[in-house]
């Protein structure tokens, strides 16, 4: 009871274990084996369904051994469901997977009931329905894509859904491309047979557009190419027909009459009117009207001459090219005809030329207007016609010709026996130029001669200063830098009148070297070699520097002195700072020099627009020029004296009882640079009240290099001032440019020009006679500031102490000087008398930290000194400063590309040369390349460049 309770519970696991026998013991066995077939049979159903229901293996199939009956037939039904099942899953697989491939071929043909009888006909359906869609397709495509037949449509009965979407899109298509395609078709079949008038229409997309775009843009082009060759043809045709008329022609009238019948008409105009340069008694041309078109008589007698740039018909012919008139205005001549007359719409002249000559003007007018085409044939056309009048004119005047030819033949005639007593004098007048001619070559070989002296005697000169500055500039060096150690009394066992003694030395040979430099001042602008280096530049920074050099000389004197620059004066200008620098310290020197009481002021501002200015760079450009004001309260020059101020070596007062000293150099150097500088140097001065000099510089200098100022025939400054003064009176100011006007071109350094005109030895003697006389007349304000001397030393510099210097320099005077100052510094100095020495020093010294090398030297000079120096690697940073006696135009240059790393001219200032040292050889880390300095004669020391 237990085991089949549990059977009927459906737990096959329990079985009968109790003992039994006899027919109770068959039972039990009975029972276990019922118990073991439906284990087997449930285990097996079990298997088969998870593999076929479950885990999708199909073609399983249960094996019960031993079973039969119920148990057998169940078996056999779960076999066939598991079969049946496997069967069509099978088929129905193997056709979805054939229309996946594309096959629809395949279609379901297992038997089937029910539901699954249902799929199997959906599934067949579609296959039949895909199978349909698909030929329909083909064949559209077929025939649109390759058989070129357009307008087919795909039919698929019983289609939708997708299906009829799919089937609407193939055919949308396919109807697209029919239409684009026959679109094109039919365009492309008009263009052929030569209408350029259609245009493809059709909606487009993609490359399709393009296509459209291309063919559309393709037909236009042809339209114009076509509209353009009709034009030329029309163009080219008349021309000829028009010209073809032409020729032959001989008669002016007829040829003007022929162009406008044929011209006026052609170009759809309606009114027109020819005109031809007819030559006046007086010489001037005129043009006359000699044909028209649709003129009325009146109007054709009312048409005045042209003349030149007189209305339209002469501007057209002053600029030899078309005039072209839109909406004539009322009142403009009508065009006449016998239903009415109405102005024109458009005119149009045009200049008829024959090699740049205007021969004739053409007038047009229309109601419309004209055409690019016709201009076009109107400028070719006048061409033509200009070669035709040309022509006209050509056999006029041959005609001409040929009748005065043999009148002229009588007349040569009765003229040969006059013609031959001519040939006979022109024989004789021959001989005479002959003669002339000997004498004008005896001339120009003299002139040459006279050119070669005068060059020569110019160069001798350049010598002359170059010798005669490094010869006084030597033992300047030497005085003055010994002079300067002397007055400093740095051991301190001199009086103070033999402190004064050595001031007094110091101060007369720095007048000296302020002498020198004006010669060479001079002396460069006499041969146009000033440098001038303009930059911009504070003119509140200028001014003060210039005014604080001089503060201290003026309250000496009891003088105010002031300086105002005012709010329209420019913050900066692009000049010459050394220079204006150098113009204004002169005129300022000047003014507190000739001024006992009072003061002295110096305005900035800028120049009114009412002044008239003289200078190349000053006239119309009042608004951007700089006016520097000196106004003094001292003696004042009488105009009988304003002629002398400005000349080199002159003053106001040049009697040997003068009271003031000077070597009259300062405003003949300040005008010369002034007029370098594109300004205007004046001066208004009254005897007894003052004077006030007026410097202009232009706000942006313009400079194109130092100009020739020693050329040509020269007008004595003199004459000219006592002219201008004369004629202005007393207290006019009167102009240095309006002066220079009545020179000789490019001659304005005045009688300095006498030094380059005589034998060489006469320019010795002159130039030996002017240093000496300038020296006995030093002005006192120059050694006044010469005397000067800077602070005292304060014992040994400790970044010059023991630093090595080794000075090259033929002078023993020079390195005695130059060696002190040195030396007091804690420097120890080597010394070498020539260029060898001096390179067998620095072999055999290693520790040499600095170079005083001086230029001019026997044997082996610095300049070549220098660049064995700089041959050397270990000697490439060794810094060589030139101190040289050579100062003229190109020395400084030449110093700097021999290698030298600074140049100085002597005498140097003694704390420049020290500072420049001092910069030169400064401990550091590692001394790149030494910087370039340039010391210039008036500050020491110049630009430095890297």
């Amino acid at each position: 009871a237990q085991v089949t309770t549990s059977v009927a519970r459906g737990d096959l696991t329990q079985k009968i274990t109790v003992d039994a026998r006899g027919e109770v013991a068959e039972l039990k066995n009975t029972i276990n084996t019922m118990v073991d077939q439906l284990s087997a049979f449930a285990d097996e159903v079990t298997r088969v369904a998870r593999d076929v229901g479950t885990e999708g293996r199909l073609g399983g199939q249960a094996r019960v051994q031993g079973v039969s009956g119920t148990w057998k037939d169940l078996t056999e039904n779960v076999n066939s469901m598991a079969g049946n099942l496997t069967d069509q899953v099978r088929n129905i697989a193997q056709v979805t997977t054939g229309v996946a491939r594309g096959d629809l071929s395949k279609k379901i043909t297992v038997p089937a009931r029910g539901e699954i009888l249902e799929l199997k006909d959906t599934i067949n359906t579609m296959v039949d329905q895909l199978s349909a869609f698909a030929d329909e397709v083909t064949r559209v495509a077929r025939e649109v894509g390759t058989e070129g037949r357009l307008g087919g449509q795909a039919r698929v009965e019983g289609a939708s859904g997708t299906w009829q979407d799919l089937t609407h899109n193939v055919n949308q298509l396919a109807s697209n491309l029919t239409t684009q395609v026959r679109a094109i078709g039919e365009v492309s079949t008009a263009v052929a047979q030569g209408d350029l008038t259609r245009q493809i229409a059709v909606d487009a997309a993609g490359e399709v557009a393009e296509l459209k775009d291309n063919v559309n843009q393709m037909i236009a082009n042809l339209r114009e190419t076509t509209r353009k060759n009709a034009e030329q043809d029309w163009l080219k045709s008349n021309l000829a027909r028009i010209s073809g008329l032409m020729q032959g022609q001989r008669n002016l009238d007829t040829v003007c009459q022929l162009i406008m019948s044929e011209v006026t008409p052609l170009v759809g105009a309606h009114r027109g009117a020819m005109y031809v340069v007819e030559h006046a008694v007086g010489g001037e041309q005129a043009f006359r009207l000699i044909s028209g078109y649709a003129l009325p008589e009146p109007a054709a007698q009312s048409m005045p001459r042209f003349v030149f740039g007189q209305g339209l018909v002469g501007q057209a012919a002053l600029e030899r090219r078309p005039v072209v008139v839109s909406q004539a205005p009322e009142g403009y001549l009508p065009v006449v005809s016998g239903l009415g007359s109405a102005p024109p719409a458009q005119l149009v002249v045009l200049p008829v030329l024959f090699e740049d000559e205007v021969l004739a003007v053409i007038e047009l007018a229309s109601f419309g207007t004209f055409s690019a085409s016709q201009h076009s044939f109107l400028d070719e056309f006048i061409e033509t016609v200009g070669i035709v009048l040309n022509t006209i004119s050509a056999n006029v005047r041959t005609e001409d010709l040929l009748a005065q030819s043999q009148l002229l033949t009588s007349e040569l005639q009765d003229t040969n026996e006059e013609l031959a007593a001519k040939a006979r004098l022109l024989e004789m007048q021959n001989r005479d130029i002959e003669v002339k001619n000997e004498e004008i070559e005896a001339a120009q070989v003299t002139l040459q001669e006279r050119a070669e002296q005068l060059a020569l005697s110019s160069r001798y000169k350049s010598e002359f200063l170059a010798n005669m500055s490094h010869e006084l500039r030597n033992p300047l060096n030497s005085l003055l830098i010994l002079a300067r150690l002397l007055s400093e009394d740095t051991d301190s066992n001199l009086t103070p009148k033999q402190i004064d003694y050595a001031r007094t030395i110091h101060g007369a040979g720095s007048d000296l070297l302020a002498l020198i430099n004006d010669i060479l001042d001079l002396s460069k602008i006499e041969a146009g070699k000033m440098q001038l280096h303009p930059t911009w530049m504070s003119v509140r920074d200028v001014v003060d520097e210039v005014v604080r050099s001089y503060k201290a000389t003026a309250e000496q004197k009891g003088l105010t002195l002031e300086v105002d620059v005012t709010g329209s004066a420019p913050v900066e200008i692009l000049t010459d700072d050394q220079r204006l620098q150098q113009i204004l310290r002169n005129l300022l020197s000047n003014a507190i020099k000739f001024t006992e009481e009072g003061g002295v002021r110096m305005v900035v501002s800028r120049a009114a627009p009412d002044v008239e200015l003289s200078g190349a760079q000053l006239v119309g450009a009042s608004s951007r020029v700089v006016q520097f004001n000196v106004v003094d309260t001292g003696i004042g020059v009488g105009p009988e004296k304003l002629r002398l101020i400005f000349e080199a070596f002159q003053q106001a007062d040049g009697t040997t009882s003068r009271r003031y000293g000077g070597t009259g150099l300062g405003l003949s150097i300040s005008r010369e640079i002034t007029g370098l500088l594109g300004g205007e140097l004046r001066v208004r001065s009254t005897i007894g009240e003052g004077s006030t000099f007026t410097l202009y510089v232009p706000e942006k200098a313009v400079f194109d290099g130092a100009e020739d100022i020693v050329s040509g025939p020269v007008t004595p400054w003199a004459d000219v001032a006592a002219e201008q003064g004369n004629a202005l009176g007393p207290g006019v100011p009167i102009s240095l440019q309006d002066i220079d006007a009545h020179l000789g071109a490019g001659r304005r350094a005045g009688q300095l020009a006498e030094l380059g005109r005589g034998p060489t030895d006469q320019l010795a003697a002159g130039t030996e006679e002017l240093l000496v006389n300038s020296v006995a007349t030093l002005t006192p304000d120059i050694r006044s500031r010469a005397q000067e001397v800077p602070a005292r030393w304060d014992g040994p510099d400790p970044a010059l102490a023991r630093q090595r210097a080794l000075i090259v320099d033929d002078d023993v005077r020079n390195v005695f000087a130059v060696s002190a100052a040195l030396e007091a510094q804690g420097m120890v100095v080597r010394y070498a008398e020539n260029g060898r020495d001096g390179l067998r020093a620095l072999e055999d010294d290693a520790g040499i930290d600095v170079v005083l090398m001086d230029i001019m030297m026997p044997g082996m000079d610095g300049y070549e000194t220098i660049r064995a120096i700089r041959a050397v690697p270990r000697f490439a940073r060794l810094p060589v400063i030139a101190l040289t006696a050579k100062a003229l135009t190109g020395d400084r240059e030449k110093a700097l590309e021999s290698g030298a790393s600074a140049y100085v001219t002597k005498p140097a200032d003694i704390d420049a040369l020290l500072d420049l040292i001092r910069r030169h050889v400064a401990p550091a880390p590692e001394r790149g390349t030494p910087p370039t300095v340039a010391a210039t004669p008036d500050a020491g020391l110049g630009d430095e460049r890297p």
